[in-house]
């Protein structure tokens, strides 16, 4: 047993990046009633505490339905700052030095946003906060994968002009169904015009899933991946080429991917040297941002301090950090744990 508590704390004071983190899911109650007052949207809900409650959900779909309702409300330039702004004031609460968040803009341009007014308030709020909060940034725009590729196609040709502040295309929303192999040639025009990519892989599906997504898409990093311990060839491929998975250990608990933290898998990623991190993934909906998942896993699966450091530099390795920021992020953590220890096998 060792001391959850000073490791809480260690995991708090080290700088870390959050990775994997849906913006339009950090739309807590209270905001979701103040925005749909302001842009006059009728919402189901006459209160905050009758919000919360509905944020209960049986499954990844259940989920779903809930989120693209909440996102309604989001209508306004300043309703994408305000949303982004207040999830780095979380974030730099929990110590969190750099972001690299998502947003889905088919969620907005169907619902008549256009897709400059949503980016547009994101990138606000993200200059404010590096200025601010000091939180460095690299904005990720996600494909919605239950939408034809045609209009994944077309996203990505209005994000072309704003390739100094869109790093990354992303894959999200429902899994099943929806192989990587439609995504094919969105993501190979994508890489083409000189975006890095990710994609949602092995948290409905299966480790082979994981794989194809690698093979087919040419992504740099995993978002979830928990399915991949299934299969020991591609344990072995993550840890010889460094694929980071980005976990969100809260958010599989929720969505009964695992049925407790308890039989969470992230600590056998670790122990089996998988780059692996901690986010936070829909917060507003999961109940809670990234120092609680930390929390949660180090109470549950007992971690030790190699293990929290790990997480903590596996999140800036993993990051799209330029590699002077990153060394220094890095140093730091050695710094504050005192230690350079790797975690042992």
């Amino acid at each position: 047993m060792h001391d959850r508590a000073g490791l809480i704390d260690l995991a708090a004071r080290l700088p870390k990046a959050e990775l994997h983190l849906h913006l339009e899911g950090t739309l807590e109650p209270e905001m979701l009633l103040r925005l749909a007052e302001r842009n006059g949207v009728a919402i189901p809900y006459s209160s905050a505490q009758e919000a919360r409650r509905a944020y209960d959900f049986g499954n990844l779909q259940d989920f779903l339905d809930l989120y693209y309702a909440g996102a309604s409300v989001l209508l306004t330039r300043e309703d994408f700052a305000e949303l982004t702004a207040a999830y780095l004031r979380r974030a730099a609460a929990d110590g969190v030095v750099h972001v690299e968040p998502f947003f889905d803009p088919q969620t907005h341009t169907s619902r008549g946003v256009a897709f400059e007014t949503a980016l547009g308030g994101i990138v606000d709020a993200l200059r404010a906060g590096e200025r601010e909060l000091g939180i460095s940034w690299r904005l990720i725009m996600c494909f919605l994968r239950d939408l034809p590729a045609d209009d994944a196609m077309a996203t990505l040709e209005e994000a072309l002009p704003h390739r100094e502040v869109i790093t990354a295309v992303g894959l999200d929303s429902a899994e099943v169904g929806h192989p990587p192999e439609k995504f094919a040639a969105v993501f190979e025009r994508a890489l083409a015009e000189g975006f890095l990519a990710v994609a949602h892989a092995g948290e409905e599906g299966t480790a082979d899933d994981v794989r194809r997504t690698l093979d087919v898409l040419g992504v740099s990093r995993i978002d979830h991946g928990v399915r991949a311990l299934d299969d020991p060839a591609l344990v072995a491929r993550l840890v010889a080429e460094r694929v980071p998975l980005t976990v969100c250990p809260l958010s599989n608990v929720r969505l009964r991917v695992v049925d407790t933290a308890a039989r969470h898998n992230l600590r056998r990623m670790l122990e089996a040297g998988i780059v692996a991190t901690v986010n936070s993934d829909d917060p507003a909906y999961f109940g809670g941002y990234l120092l609680d998942n930390f929390a949660a896993v180090i109470e549950a699966l007992d971690l030790t301090e190699e293990h929290v450091v790990a997480l903590a530099r596996n999140s800036i390795e993993a990051s799209f950090l330029a590699e002077e920021a990153r060394a220094a992020h890095l140093a730091a953590i050695d710094e504050l744990a005192g230690s350079r220890a790797p975690v042992r096998r």
